[in-house]
């Protein structure tokens, strides 16, 4: 409605209502014909990725939608500086790798998505306040296999002027190695809100554990059993799509991502997918990595908040054409359709399944699911990139193979290794890029 409607009287409900005139929108009327989208990518010392994500994003090309509006997306190094709360944000959208750790940038992430609608990956929301705890408890509760775990307190005083009398008035004093003994070695613990292996130690014995546990200081801590597994898979998830990759976590970084193919059951793998889908959605998470033991069909979930998931180059090499490609997918389908960034979560609706008596565990799994497709609108997006983005596996094929990304994954080595190491490398990871070009090529029926 104009503004003029809104300052006309309104008529005398006896007359005869008279037709409104017509007219011909004036150019400020009408809707624009095109419209140009900014994704702003908040960053740490990475170089790699976002170089190829800002490569793949100029290969999307212009997107002409139904209402014959042209799209144009395009990308943003952000730059850290005070801000006024009220400042408009440029941004539609923020890819976050660094938030979770540097807390100016982040305190400017929630107030462009609560004061401008900016849509982020991820949330610092829920990833402040749904940490590696939270998500074992929310998952116990869906009945999944989650190992047994406790939370025990700080080994050392909180810096707190309050700790003294609060401690000696209610803290109870507790047996570490009883409950590591009802546990069963070996074991690990781990900080309740970890990331990246920080303060992870397997504990083998009662050595190991008071070794263990003197050395967390003022971490926050978990005790959690081990199983015994024939992998450890890690699913990597961007929006509703998955990868499941076999992770050997002992291996050195630039090897533990095996490349291996259909190395879960058909049962373990649906599952490893689906609940790396479920878990984000439930909490709102778009960009994350979740770890998994899995035993036969029998998968164990172990961890699931990874605020800054690894997609280096050097990390995930045969992978990393694929995950760039879904974060540029996942972007643009968010940005051009408007979809509109997460604010409240629906855990309810979850656990209004987990307490049905009715409902077997594979049946749980699927209702699950089905919510979390319907959070991602998983159908429509995979319909809108079959329409819209077709293009995009031919012409990332191609930039794999061009000079640009010789360069990137040499500079990239070059920046990682030392110079003695680095034609090695270089071989290596060339190796395994190659054997995606093979694959990809097949995938696509291309010579």
């Amino acid at each position: 409605m104009t503004d003029t409607a809104w300052q006309q009287e309104l008529p005398d409900s006896s007359a005869t209502p008279t037709p409104a005139p017509t007219s011909t929108p004036t150019p400020a009327e009408r809707p624009p014909s095109t419209r140009t989208h900014l994704v702003g990518l908040l960053l740490g010392a990475e170089e790699d990725w976002p170089t190829a994500f800002e490569a793949l994003l100029a290969l999307v090309g212009p997107i002409t939608t139904d209402d014959g509006v042209t799209h144009h997306l395009t990308s943003e190094r952000l730059t850290i500086e005070p801000f006024d709360l009220r400042q408009p944000v440029r941004t539609e959208l923020v890819i976050d790798r660094l938030a979770h750790w540097y807390y100016h940038p982040r305190e400017w992430l929630k107030k462009a998505a609560l004061m401008n609608d900016t849509y982020l990956l991820n949330s610092p929301f829920t990833f402040q306040s749904m940490e590696k705890h939270s998500a074992y408890v929310a998952l116990m509760r869906l009945g999944l296999k989650v190992p047994e775990t406790w939370l025990v307190p700080y080994k050392n005083p909180v810096d707190n002027v309050r700790w003294a009398y609060t401690s000696a008035k209610y803290n109870r004093p507790f047996d570490l190695k009883a409950i590591a003994n009802e546990l069963g070695y070996p074991m690990y613990m781990k900080p309740f809100d970890g990331g990246g292996w920080r303060g992870v130690s397997r504990i083998d014995d009662e050595r190991d554990l008071v070794k263990a546990y003197d050395d967390s200081g003022e971490m926050l801590m978990h005790l959690q059993a081990t199983v015994e597994y024939d992998h450890f898979a890690r699913a990597l998830s961007i929006g509703p799509e998955t990868m499941v990759m076999d992770f050997r976590p002992e291996q050195p970084m630039h090897n533990r991502y095996a490349v291996t193919y259909d190395f879960l059951t058909p049962s373990a793998g649906r599952q490893t997918a689906a609940i790396s889908r479920i878990v984000n959605a439930m909490f709102g998470w778009e960009f994350n990595s979740c770890e998994m033991l899995v035993k036969g069909d029998d998968v164990y979930p172990i961890d699931y908040a990874n605020a800054c998931p690894d997609v280096a180059v050097t990390s995930l090499h045969y992978y990393f054409p694929w995950a760039i490609k879904a974060l540029v997918r996942w972007s643009a389908f968010c940005l051009v359709t408007g979809r509109r960034g997460p604010m409240d979560l629906e855990m309810r609706r979850y656990f209004d399944i987990a307490d049905r008596d009715d409902l077997t565990d594979e049946q749980k799994l699927d209702a699950y699911l089905a919510i979390a497709d319907e959070y991602f609108d998983t159908a429509a997006y995979w319909a809108w990139c079959e329409r819209h983005l077709s293009h995009l596996d031919a012409a990332v094929l191609e930039w794999v193979q061009s000079d640009a990304f010789t360069h990137l994954l040499r500079s990239t080595v070059v920046t990682t290794y030392p110079a003695h190491e680095r034609d090695r490398f270089m071989a290596h990871f060339g190796g395994l890029i190659a054997l995606w070009v093979k694959d990809e090529k097949a995938r696509l029926g291309v010579a």
